[in-house]
């Protein structure tokens, strides 16, 4: 009897959970004494977590450097990837997925809003600014025209669409129907590029001379065509 319960003990992983840990050690301790600034990216996401998994005897700490290290230590890439891929990690569920998600789309919304709402137009950077935190690391093309009036202040954000993974396809009445609705004076395309690289494919550039050539026949200049990447813009 001794040693069948001495052989289950060895097949069965011991739980080393996080509140055993000397408290100085524990991520949620640590931040209440010290502030968030302290941990590491993997401390950050076991505080997401909360709770390790006992099959495994893995803590919330561990299924997190697990996960940074699938993704190669990249929070772009784990926020970039979907809710399925994110519990092909060991130790995530669905519920553990969509609290990763939920936390990375704050910290985008949050980004995009620090300066407000972009309220008028003086320059490519101010619209790559405001663009930037949205769409920079989505995993699909997706397209934009900001609609403006003759002082060049926004009047109207719009999604044109939504694409592949390698291509969006817009025609230009998609993008002038609305600006032909709202009596807009100009317009701003905006796409992101899914691979970071903001470089402008000869689609891209196909596809601006048909927007210019389209404005121009109706009266509604487009300003820029902006390219934005995981870090720049064109």
């Amino acid at each position: 009897m001794d040693a069948m319960a001495a052989g289950n003990d060895m097949d069965t992983p011991a739980y080393n959970r996080i509140k055993d840990w000397p408290e100085d050690e524990r991520p949620r301790e640590r931040l209440l004494q010290h502030g968030e600034s302290v941990l590491s990216d993997a401390q950050l996401l076991a505080l997401l977590l909360r709770t390790g998994d006992h099959a495994s005897g893995s803590t919330a700490v561990d299924i997190a450097r697990q996960l940074l290290n699938r993704y190669g230590e990249n929070l772009e890439a784990v926020s970039a990837a979907s809710v399925k891929e994110l519990c092909e990690s060991p130790g995530i569920g669905m519920a553990k997925a969509c609290e990763i998600k939920a936390a990375f789309e704050l910290g985008r919304r949050w980004l995009a809003r620090r300066s407000g709402p972009l309220l008028q137009v003086r320059s490519s950077r101010d619209v790559a600014n405001y663009y930037m935190p949205m769409l920079a690391g989505l995993k699909r093309e997706q397209f934009q025209a900001l609609l403006l009036d003759r002082k060049h202040r926004v009047t109207r954000d719009v999604m044109i669409s939504q694409g592949s993974l390698t291509a969006s396809v817009v025609h230009p009445r998609e993008v002038f129907n609305p600006a032909i609705r709202d009596s807009a004076a100009a317009v701003i395309c905006v796409h992101n590029h899914p691979s970071g690289d903001p470089q402008p494919s000869q689609e891209d550039r196909q596809l601006t001379a048909r927007l210019v050539e389209a404005g121009r026949l109706l009266g509604i200049p487009v300003l820029d065509h902006i390219i934005v990447g995981s870090d720049r813009y064109m």
